[in-house]
């Protein structure tokens, strides 16, 4: 009689972990109030039953990821990719955490895995246009950079990288014009502020350009770059403040300021 009762007993237990549990709207909810420890819980005692539900595990790894606790994270990651190698969130999750530790090269892989499983994904799209910034690859960047663009027109962040790839690889009007999409909708950014303005006056349109580095100057006075900026367009447009101004950004450590000294104020 004791083998029929130790096994009613680890049944009981068994059903009684089983209905204790939460169901996946509860846990959902856990997870969206911010309650992540909790979420783990109620997601281990769900993966007890339900050992290849990836959608669980998911919200788990993100759980993990918002507490910082990346090892274990990943480690759900590579759990769902061994359930379902085509489940992109899972190779961006783990390119995501790569990219955070600025393993870019490795990142990289998942990311643009991800991407091809599901390319349509905006944050997939975001995420491996600034991976492919990172690694200095201009073109692909800014093509994943628009391509995210177009999925979400209204996330300002998009403009900025995507400034950054053109600018970068010297498509310097098509850098002032994503400059100026981000400025529209970020106004107080001061570093895309000054990139237009940089961008602007590389295209001759100083008044414009002299407006940036003004808007940068006022919150930022010790901006060298910017006060460097300012002074040739001073300069360009016949104002003699520009060469004083030139010459101090150069004393005080801007290389470019030093470099136009002689072609400008000679």
């Amino acid at each position: 009689m004791k083998r029929p009762t130790h096994i009613l007993t680890i049944l009981s237990s068994l059903f009684l972990l089983f209905s204790c549990s939460a169901n996946p709207a509860e846990i959902e909810a856990l997870f969206i109030s911010e309650k992540y420890e909790e979420t783990i819980s109620e997601i281990s005692r769900r993966l007890f039953f339900h050992v290849t539900d990836v959608k669980s595990l998911h919200m788990r790894a993100r759980s993990y990821e918002e507490l910082k606790r990346y090892d274990e994270a990943m480690k759900d990651y590579d759990r769902i990719i061994s359930i379902d190698p085509n489940y992109a969130q899972a190779h961006a999750g783990i390119g995501k955490i790569l990219f955070d530790k600025k393993q870019y090269s490795q990142a990289e892989l998942y990311i643009l895995r991800a991407s091809s499983i599901d390319p349509e994904n905006f944050e997939i799209l975001y995420l491996a246009g600034r991976c492919e910034l990172m690694l200095e690859k201009w073109d692909n960047a800014e093509r994943f950079l628009k391509l995210a663009e177009k999925m979400n027109p209204d996330f300002p962040q998009t403009y900025f990288y995507t400034g950054m790839a053109r600018a970068n690889k010297g498509a310097v009007e098509e850098a002032a014009v994503s400059f100026n999409s981000y400025v529209q909708k970020e106004p107080d950014n001061l570093i895309a502020r000054y990139n237009r303005g940089f961008a602007m006056m590389n295209l001759g349109y100083i008044p414009y350009a002299l407006e940036d580095f003004d808007f940068v100057l006022k919150q930022n006075p010790t901006h060298i770059e910017a006060l460097g900026k300012k002074g040739i367009c001073l300069a360009l447009m016949g104002n003699p403040e520009g060469c004083q101004l030139i010459q101090e950004a150069a004393k005080k450590g801007s290389d470019y300021a030093s470099s136009k000294m002689t072609e400008i104020c000679s």
